[in-house]
């Protein structure tokens, strides 16, 4: 037996509770997994609350992050006693999760644990930080250098936002970072911001074309904010583009495309191959400082996470959720 997350659904009543699970209810797989520590992202604040049709096979257990130890293992590439990490592939949607104290998965959805970090850390980066270093890779392939100026990072107290605000600083880049949050400058300061704006200059429907201000953006937020970020960029920039926060809605016109030669980099994580993974990792590995990953995140219990989840949802959650499953 083992402690996990289980949500389920009688007609349109979704349930969600911690409970006991016997092993032999878990999902195919040939990866077994001694999970040590998972997280809370955006995607999971939904499948727990119910709030979006997430979830697509009942009974769940969510969580899209795990980090933990194989315990056994069918796959070539893995052995018991390897520490290894995963994000995304549909995990927590309709394959079994990582809020849980044991996890069996399909081997190609791993990958191993950097040297660099401890499973606690990974996840306090998460599918959040790994998205983050996705998109900052993407400026990059893109040709946008520190040199071209300022870039702007929206949803900055985020999950995604601070990793990224982070890790743009370490690549040697001016960073601005946007929060509705003004008690929040010091935090984002300390994690490497230039400056802060007030998210309400960006949320509101705004011009085909502003004033050139940004070299490049990683947005998390979607809606009319992204539309204003790319009316705003410089000619030749790019934005990396990762998630819906005020909407999935893009109500913009092409004129920074086809006038300023601005280009929309779509960044997707869950479905992300491997090459892609490894490079993000590695550079999580190589500029993210452990001390700031203590600044982003704080710990909970798994039997926290419920309750954690809807404030997730709510907006009362700063940088990154850690969740010890085996409290």
């Amino acid at each position: 037996m083992f402690n996990a997350i289980v949500i389920d659904k009688t007609g349109d009543e979704q349930s969600v509770s911690l409970t006991q699970v016997d092993e032999s209810r878990l999902p195919e797989g040939n990866v077994t997994i001694d999970v040590a520590w998972s997280t809370l992202n955006y995607k999971d604040g939904l499948a727990i609350t119910g709030s979006s049709p997430v979830v697509r096979k009942f009974p769940m257990v969510p969580g899209i992050d795990l980090a933990g130890t194989v315990r056994s293992s069918d796959h070539p590439e893995w052995k018991s006693g390897d520490k290894v990490v995963l994000n995304g592939w549909g995990v927590g949607e309709v394959h079994w999760g990582g809020l849980a104290q044991v996890a069996r998965l399909n081997g190609d959805w791993l990958v191993p644990l950097p040297e660099a970090f401890s499973a606690r850390q990974a996840m306090a980066i998460g599918t959040a930080g790994y998205t983050a270093a996705l998109c900052v890779d993407a400026l990059v392939q893109a040709g946008v250098t520190p040199g071209h100026g300022e870039i702007l990072v929206t949803g900055a107290t985020g999950g995604v936002g601070s990793v990224a605000v982070a890790l743009l600083k370490r690549a040697g880049y001016a960073v601005a970072g946007s929060t509705g949050k003004a008690s929040e400058s010091d935090y984002l300061k300390q994690l490497g911001a230039d400056s802060v704006i007030d998210r309400a200059e960006l949320s509101e429907p705004g011009r085909a074309l502003g004033k050139e201000r940004w070299a490049g953006a990683i947005d998390s937020v979607g809606s009319h904010t992204l539309a204003n970020v790319c009316a705003q960029i410089r000619y030749g920039g790019a934005v990396a583009a990762c998630g819906l926060a005020q909407g999935a809605d893009f109500k913009a016109t092409v004129m920074p495309f086809i006038l300023r030669g601005v280009r929309l980099h779509g960044v997707d994580s869950v479905m992300a191959p491997r090459p892609l993974r490894l490079a993000a990792w590695a550079r999580l590995a190589r500029d993210l400082d452990p001390a700031l990953i203590e600044v982003i995140a704080h710990e909970i219990g798994l039997a926290e996470a419920i309750a954690a989840a809807a404030d997730l949802l709510a907006g009362k959650v700063r940088g990154r959720v850690v969740v010890d499953v085996n409290r």
